[in-house]
């Protein structure tokens, strides 16, 4: 496949510390851009009520979902609480060929993972673009945690002592993102993606005659 053939999606992946407001930045995202959607992950645990197979997960045994690891299917994956998690390289692949951007919040682990898996297929590694979010501080973390109200004093500690490991890794990144407020979160973000797809491999457009 040559660079004129490859498709022009983004593959984005966001990365942050738990409180940063990832998950904020993510839902205004794709709220706002129709033509960015969420890989469907796969998982090993058992569905839970009104969930469909294929379109809130994939779900497969755990024989199934190491079988697909071996292979060397996943673009990540994940042990999280005894089940298995990961994202399918085919289902990325199928987003981007159909014109679609996608969106994978994951932790540092699993951006490492993914720069190198996409490393092996030249249409991943052309439209992967990270990114990296962080509070300006540990002392504003830990208020936006406190704020939440949704932590006991040791879990919100133990959050503060990753998100230091986690900060650590933000040069490995494209961009990163000082976060301030979530309207500013979100238009810095924004104006990422948007700068992308101004690349100019990623333009298809011919010159004058």
């Amino acid at each position: 496949m040559s660079n004129d053939t490859l498709p022009s999606g983004l593959l984005v992946v966001l990365s942050a510390p738990s409180g940063a407001g990832k998950t904020t930045v993510c839902g205004q995202t794709l709220a706002r851009n129709p033509n960015m959607v969420r890989a469907v992950t796969c998982t090993t645990r058992q569905p839970r009520a009104g969930e469909r197979d294929r379109v809130d997960y994939w779900f497969l045994s755990e024989q199934e979902f190491q079988e697909r690891v071996q292979a060397g299917e996943f673009l990540e994956h994940a042990e999280v609480y005894g089940f298995h998690y990961g994202t399918l390289k085919s289902e990325v692949l199928d987003h981007l060929n159909e014109g679609r951007d996608v969106l994978l919040a994951v932790d540092v682990q699993g951006a490492a993972t993914i720069r190198f898996e996409a490393g092996k297929v030249p249409a991943l590694e052309r439209a992967l673009v990270t990114v990296f979010l962080t509070p300006p501080s540990l002392d504003v973390l830990e208020e936006r945690l406190r704020k939440r109200a949704t932590d006991s004093p040791e879990v919100i500690a133990r959050r503060l002592e990753g998100a230091r490991r986690e900060v650590a890794e933000w040069p490995k990144y494209d961009y990163l993102i000082i976060s301030a407020s979530m309207s500013e979160d979100f238009g810095r973000f924004q104006a990422i993606l948007d700068a992308e797809k101004m690349r100019q491999f990623r333009v298809h457009f011919h010159s004058f005659d």
